[in-house]
């Protein structure tokens, strides 16, 4: 058995290279899909916050990234919104980065229709604007004067549904889905910190760390962490073979793949020690 380890110790790169390969291929190829189980997470908060607010409720959803990061955000972006329409709350989205509005009014857009929502009664885009958090703490004192209209340019007042809306203090929550800065912590800072404002968010995986303290410290209501947290909201919102649980299986069998020839080489590794190989 020594021996069998040693020699898998020598195993050729390529043929782990092909293994990989076909670790993602194979579950793309055939639609596996890889039952996505949801423990007591942060995307459970989040989910579990929405799911309590009052019917009709205010909620800002700033679309803060680009086409870059669209595979992990965008599927979060149009779970959160489908769950939003679903509990009938008003959604208002913006963005603090300039892509992003159009990849949110495609997300509103198109969850509207297959819904039967309609724009300026139960949604509106306001779009981008510059500043970051300088715009939002303007938003605490008039979301008007930040947006006098909305993407299409259409005024404010003619805008049903942003009636009764003046600052932020008329917004029961704000979801930031962010790939950077600015994104959630600038909206945490301002409009968590600053009016008291709850706050969730939807991030890549590699940003999702960081963000963690803010849980620990109740500066946010729920973290969707990359493709999983995509995953895991469209779990739990009912949506069935939705893009990020797709996604998760062929991530899920290359990790476990990964998994094994790292135990592998570590037992070759020790048994060569134990024969007295250099």
């Amino acid at each position: 058995m020594a021996n069998f380890f040693q020699k898998i110790g020598d195993l050729d790169r390529r043929v782990i290279f092909l293994l990989i390969a076909l670790a993602v291929i194979i579950p793309i190829t055939t639609d596996l899909i890889i039952p996505n189980i949801v423990g007591a997470e942060p995307s459970r908060d989040m989910f579990d916050y929405v799911d309590a607010l009052p019917e009709g409720s205010n909620v800002i959803v700033s679309f803060d990234y680009d086409p870059s990061t669209m595979p992990e955000l965008q599927p979060m972006a149009e779970a959160v919104v489908r769950h939003l329409f679903e509990k009938n709350h008003k959604v208002i989205g913006t963005a603090l980065w300039p892509q992003g509005a159009a990849l949110g009014q495609h997300a509103m857009s198109t969850l509207a229709d297959s819904l039967g929502k309609e724009q300026y009664v139960d949604w509106v885009n306001l779009g981008y604007k510059t500043g970051g958090a300088v715009m939002i703490v303007r938003m605490g004192t008039s979301i008007k004067a930040v947006f006098p209209a909305d993407r299409d340019n259409v005024p404010w007042e003619d805008i049903p549904m942003l009636e009764g809306i003046n600052s932020l203090k008329d917004i029961q929550l704000v979801i930031s889905l962010s790939a950077g800065d600015p994104g959630i912590i600038a909206w945490v800072m301002m409009a968590g910190d600053r009016y008291g404002i709850p706050i969730g968010g939807g991030c890549t995986a590699v940003s999702a760390p960081q963000l963690y303290t803010y849980l620990q410290t109740d500066q946010m209501v729920g973290l969707l962490g990359g493709l999983k947290g995509a995953a895991d909201y469209e779990t739990l919102v009912g949506i069935e073979e939705g893009p990020a649980v797709k996604g998760m299986s062929p991530q899920s069998i290359a990790h476990l793949v990964i998994m094994m020839f790292i135990i592998i080489g570590n037992i070759s590794y020790f048994s060569r020690r134990k024969g007295g190989a250099r």
